[in-house]
């Protein structure tokens, strides 16, 4: 049997929040702790980029989950999903343009910086 195509590494924020509105996702947040007592999407879940790799064991239980991670504008979101599909993680893509491009497309109330 074939395997299924992989997803592409990147999904934009309307991609996003379809798939986090139809599906048992995760949001990932690899912003810093400053960062996301400024602002959040509501739901996610915060792991520095800078203590991934200290804390992958967190991630272990969604290891074959739907995994988005995010970021200010979608660069560190970018190496860190990179990263976890290194580390066995298939299913995690990053929000193109992150929390910024997600305010302006989705959710407005979300504080711009």
């Amino acid at each position: 049997m074939a395997q299924p195509e992989p997803l592409p590494l990147e999904i934009d924020c309307a991609s996003a929040e379809q798939a986090l509105g139809q599906s048992s996702c995760l949001l990932l947040d690899c912003r810093e702790q400053d960062e996301y007592d400024a602002t959040r999407i509501t739901g996610a879940t915060l792991l520095p980029m800078s203590q991934i790799q200290n804390r992958i064991a967190e991630l272990e239980p969604h290891r074959d989950r739907h995994v988005i991670v995010y970021c200010h504008h979608g660069m560190r979101s970018l190496q860190v999903a990179h990263w976890l599909r290194n580390q066995g993680y298939p299913k995690v893509q990053s929000m193109s343009g992150g929390i910024d491009a997600w305010s302006q497309v989705i959710d407005p109330t979300v504080p711009r910086y």
